[in-house]
């Protein structure tokens, strides 16, 4: 009787000092595993020889009282009950009710244990089985169990298998859980405010009520989205600057540059002169990028220059066609140097004026020794007007051998025309 009073005495213990904070009264589901011992040489409970093994476990909770697992155990055993059958490895299926003396929210929680199992023990050799015992299981706060059991395993095919003792210590992990969701406190009522144009902004702080806006512009609508509200920008459609109240930065004269940067707003110009048109010193309709003499007025057909004297052209055209040289032959005869003086006193009166010199062959003979003669020809009289004193910069000499005739090659008197050295005088 002292015995029975306290055992009733240490339960209640137990349940009022392990039975908070432990989750919910009902086991969600859980998977784990455990560690196992076999003793197949007991037919009574009692520890003889014991076979390792292992187990993987699924445990649900039914009610706050009961819950049910589903195991596969895994056992290395030679135990084998049939003659001439061998056996290294077993394998068993259980089911089971777990009837438990506390709720779920107990730290630790003793229960009874009654199930079916079978188990596979040698080759072919199934043999059903009813385990019955209990154990311990311990909360680690709802987030996992630990178990603790001994079954007592009796044999529903005694020509099979033996009754046995089962013994385990394992781990679950929830993986549900049936625990309430706590419930929320009812919210203060909002207090209410008004918009009236539906744009964000409550009219005690929106500079324009009326008119849907933008909170950064205290709730005013900015169309353009320069940053100025549409009631103070004076271009409220075109993007602008507050210094110019909302309005781009002014074109006067419509050039693409505008005023703050051009430094002739009234006048049309280019951003290479910052706003102003391109300059003409010499003020004769030639800008001074186009032209080759920006201090001398010139038409533009002589690239801004002035047009040489005609009577001058004439008389270098004259003294060209009084060039001699030996045939076939660079060599500059005698009978040419009066026409070449008559050029270089030109030259010496106009100190700006600039020849070219052009050699010509007609086709007779090869045409790249023709080239290379034409070249020689034109040296030839540059080499006369250097040796004169006229600046080497101010002559151009070229060859360009048979390739520009100016009468037939199939005639003497075209031919004769064809050899030819030709002079462009030039002031730019």
């Amino acid at each position: 009787m002292k015995q029975l009073k306290a055992t009733i005495l240490f339960i209640c213990l137990a349940h009022i000092g392990f039975a908070q904070n432990f989750g919910g009264p009902k086991k969600g589901t859980a998977i784990g595993f455990s560690g196992n011992m076999v003793d197949f040489s007991a037919s009574v409970p009692k520890i003889g020889k014991v076979d390792p093994g292992f187990s993987l476990i699924l445990w649900h909770g039914l009610t706050s009282h009961i819950d049910y697992s589903l195991r596969y155990n895994g056992l290395f055993t030679d135990y084998v009950k049939k003659i001439n059958v061998t056996n290294s490895y077993t394998n068993e299926f259980e089911g089971s009710l777990h009837a438990r003396l506390l709720a779920n929210d107990h730290l630790f929680n003793p229960f009874l244990t009654a199930g079916i199992g079978i188990g596979s023990y040698g080759k072919n050799t199934w043999a059903p089985y009813v385990p019955l015992g209990g154990g311990l299981q311990m909360n680690l706060y709802n987030e996992g169990y630990v178990f603790l059991q001994a079954n007592y395993r009796a044999s529903l095919a005694k020509i099979k298998l033996d009754n046995n003792m089962f013994y385990s210590l394992g781990f679950t992990q929830n993986i549900s859980s049936t625990q309430a969701t706590p419930k929320m406190a009812p919210l203060p009522p909002v207090p209410v405010v008004t918009d009236r144009d539906n744009d964000g902004v409550v009219d005690s702080l929106d500079a324009c009520p009326d008119v849907a806006g933008l909170a950064s512009l205290k709730g005013c609508p900015d169309t353009d989205g320069d940053g100025i509200t549409d009631k103070d920008d004076k271009c409220p459609t075109v993007k602008g600057f507050a210094k110019y109240q909302g309005c781009p930065i002014p074109d006067t004269d419509g050039d693409g540059i505008n005023d703050e940067e051009d430094k002739c707003p009234a006048v049309a110009g280019v951003a290479r002169y910052q706003g102003c048109p391109i300059p003409d010193k010499d003020a004769d309709g030639v800008n001074d990028e186009e032209d080759k003499c920006p201090s001398e007025a010139g038409p533009a057909s002589n690239f801004g220059c002035p047009v040489i004297n005609a009577e001058i052209i004439k008389k270098i055209n004259m003294s060209a066609k009084n060039i001699f040289f030996a045939t076939g032959s660079a060599k500059l005869l005698a009978k040419s140097n009066a026409s070449l003086n008559n050029v270089v006193t030109i030259l010496n009166d106009n100190p700006g004026y600039k020849v070219d010199i052009a050699g010509h062959t007609d086709n007779t003979g090869k045409a790249d020794k023709n080239q290379t003669l034409s070249e020689a020809r034109a040296n030839a009289v540059k080499a006369y007007f250097v040796s004169k004193g006229i600046d080497e910069s101010r002559l151009n000499a070229t060859g360009f051998g048979q390739d520009k005739p100016i009468a037939d090659n199939k005639t003497a008197a075209g031919r004769s025309k064809n050899r030819r050295v030709e002079l462009n005088v030039r002031n730019y």
